[in-house]
């Protein structure tokens, strides 16, 4: 239970963390920078416990790596999403009548956008945090967050900047996108998830 915990845990504030920046904080580089940052830390605190995952397109890739448990696929996914529901209910509290301005984006450079960077922070993750030759570092944190404020920089604009279903709940949750571009998410994200954990084990096929 310890390690479904700490996916909630880790879910809920990075959630947390973009919902007040962006809607409660202020627009510009504040929110890319904040959002990097808490996944850092959250990576740090609980990558000993659970593998800090704290998104269902990392759990995906994960398992078919091989390192996580097929039992604990769902109940990782799960925790992943309650965290980021509670996170998206305390941001409408916090906000405090703050207007929501409602995204939308163009469904294939979204798609493709989010792609390439769930791809991005999928491989990334699986090369810093399961590789023998990384094996024990202490920058897995610094390079997971890296990923995504890299990525929220470059590819906010066109599609939000999410690589993460979970995400994609708690923001379609708090209004900042529509429910009808959550399959956009979805889909672009798993995707994201199967390729770069293929592309992995294809590349270190004796990193088992």
């Amino acid at each position: 239970m310890n390690k479904y915990v700490t996916e909630l845990i880790g879910t809920f504030f990075l959630v947390l963390t973009i919902g007040t920046t962006v809607i409660v904080g202020t627009a510009g580089v504040i929110p890319p920078l904040a959002i990097g940052a808490a996944l850092m830390v959250m990576v740090f605190a609980g990558g000993h416990v659970s593998g800090a995952h704290y998104n269902p397109a990392v759990t995906l890739g994960v398992w078919i790596r091989g390192r996580v448990a097929a039992k604990d696929v769902l109940p990782y996914v799960l925790f992943q999403l309650l965290g980021a529901l509670l996170a998206a209910v305390l941001v409408g509290y916090l906000k405090g009548g703050a207007a929501v301005k409602t995204m939308t984006f163009a469904v294939g450079p979204a798609l493709v956008a989010e792609f390439l960077f769930t791809f991005a922070l999928v491989y990334v993750m699986l090369n810093a945090t399961t590789a023998k030759g990384t094996s024990g570092n202490s920058f897995y944190g610094l390079a997971i967050g890296m990923t995504v404020m890299s990525g929220t920089f470059a590819v906010g604009g066109i599609s939000g900047g999410v690589f993460n279903p979970a995400v994609a709940v708690g923001i379609s949750t708090m209004g900042l996108v529509p429910w009808s571009s959550f399959w956009i998410y979805l889909v672009a994200n798993l995707a994201g998830g199967v390729a770069a954990s293929l592309t992995f084990t294809s590349l270190n096929p004796d990193d088992a």
